[in-house]
Parts: C-alpha cells; sequence; structure tokens
C-alpha cells in the first residue's frame, strides 16, 4: 500500500501546483491513494472568508471522477492558534461530511509565524521552543476535531540556534502524545525532513520511540510535498526507519476521519 498523506495544491496559500499535477505525479509513482491537505491559518485579523472551501472539495469531486485509477481523500491542514480555536470549529463542522482527514498543526502564535522566525524575535531559545508545545497542548485541550498531529517538531526545521535538547521537552511531548492517544489521534512521519536538511526524521526518532513505548498506534506518512517533484520523496526510507529502527508495524490512511491500518 502506497499513500501520501500530506499533500499541497494552488488551494494552499504557499503552493501554485494544480491538484491535477500532484494527481497525475502520484500516478506515475503508483501511488494507491493520495490525500490533499490544503492549508487553513487563521489570524486574528483573517477574513471568515477563509474557511469558504466550497471549491475545494468540489474539485476534488471532479478530480475523483476524471481518474479512478487512484483513491483521493479530502484533507485539511488546520494551522491553529489558541485565539482561533472556534473559528476552525465553524469550519469543521461546516465540512464535517465532506472530510476524510484533518492535520493539526501550529504555524504561528499570537499571530507571528514561524517560518520567518517572527515569534522567536526577543525570545531566547528555551522560550520559544518551549512557547511552541504549550501552545500545541493548549489548543488540544481545546479542539478535538483532527486526525493526526503534524510534524509534531516543527520548530526544529526553524530553529537557528540549533536542535534543541529534547530532554528540555520530553515532559511537555509526553503530555502531548498522552493526550493524542487517549482521544484515539495520531501522528504524521513527515518526510519533508530529508528536503530540509534536517540532521533526523521529523518529528525525532526519540518522538517516534516515546509515541511507540506509550502505545501509540495511529501513525501517517506525509511528504509534505507543494510540488510534484517531492510528492512521496524519501517515503521508502521513511517507511524503513519507522520499521526496522523504531519498531512500527502499521500505519493509516483515512475514511470519514475514521483510521485505516495498513501494513508497512
Amino acid at each position: 500500500m502506497k499513500a501520501d498523506y500530506h499533500l499541497h495544491s494552488y488551494y494552499s496559500d504557499d503552493c501554485n501546483t494544480p491538484m491535477e499535477l500532484q494527481i497525475k505525479r502520484a500516478l506515475e509513482l503508483g501511488l494507491d491513494e493520495l490525500c490533499f491537505t490544503d492549508h487553513v491559518d487563521y489570524f486574528s485579523y483573517s477574513s471568515e472568508s477563509l474557511g469558504d472551501r466550497t471549491k475545494y472539495f468540489r474539485e476534488i469531486e471532479e478530480m475523483r471522477k476524471k481518474f479512478s485509477g487512484i483513491r483521493i481523500r479530502a484533507g485539511l491542514e488546520f494551522g491553529i492558534q489558541r485565539h482561533t480555536v472556534k473559528k476552525y470549529e465553524t469550519l469543521f463542522e461546516r465540512y464535517r461530511d465532506k472530510l476524510d482527514f484533518v492535520l493539526l498543526s501550529v504555524h504561528e502564535i499570537d499571530d507571528k509565524d514561524l517560518w520567518s522566525a517572527e515569534y522567536q524575535i526577543g525570545k531566547t531559545q528555551d522560550e520559544y521552543n518551549i512557547g511552541y508545545y504549550e501552545e500545541l497542548l493548549n489548543i488540544m485541550k481545546n479542539f478535538h476535531d483532527y486526525s493526526v498531529l503534524a510534524h509534531l517538531d516543527l520548530m526544529v526545521r526553524y530553529d537557528k540556534k540549533g536542535v534543541y535538547p529534547f530532554v528540555k521537552v520530553r515532559d511537555i511531548v509526553t503530555e502531548i502524545l498522552r493526550r493524542a492517544i487517549d482521544e484515539h489521534k495520531g501522528i504524521e512521519m513527515n518526510a519533508s525532513s530529508w528536503r530540509y536538511g534536517l540532521k533526523d526524521t521529523q518529528p525525532s526518532r526519540e518522538i517516534l520511540r516515546l509515541y511507540r513505548d506509550m502505545g501509540g498506534e495511529i501513525l501517517t506518512l506525509g511528504s509534505d510535498a507543494h510540488t510534484p517533484d517531492y510528492l512521496y520523496a524519501h517515503m521508502n526510507e521513511a517507511r524503513d526507519i519507522l520499521k526496522n529502527e523504531i519498531g512500527f508495524r502499521y500505519f493509516c490512511t483515512f475514511d470519514k476521519m475514521k483510521p485505516i491500518f495498513h501494513e508497512l
């Protein structure tokens, strides 16, 4: 079973790739299934029109009719902040019957984004790393309409001071994983770690092992591809690490927000 469960198209504000090109590349690679997970990132000043994904779901339906050789799932990536939780609850309710899968991400905190280091400015490495996990945990306590946690240690992509010691955040990461497991949520293996030149997987092997040791089983595989060149990239390496280094036996796809288990 070959599937990619973190994939973007021109419905994400950081991507210009038509859905059709991503699907054609998936067919070339012999994928059985893919899930579009285009971004929805609200800020305090966001227009409510951001929540209108009618055209998005309509195009997914059109692609399903056009390409019968691959299963196409409908997902979204919710870039939530603690003060925007209510907007995502409304959004999920609006499209509940169309969604197969939801990624929960933290891309911004206090309306300051991580990728440009706007959030990190004026903070110590301790403050912005711990602040990131505290934001995620607070969101998880108040928002429950998601499937898996995306790129759990995202801050490592944007930490100009180097890799933050896991021992300093182990306790809060453990709390995050416990809450996810108790609520029957999962995490993803995000294969973009190779593309970003990270020294470890994303999330790190330490987090993956901790999740497995705690009894976590729901795990998805995603390339985080914004162009066809990166679709399913490094997925074989990711699967090998999960199975032979970490000890996972299964990964998941989703249908109407319900996990389906497949052997790695």
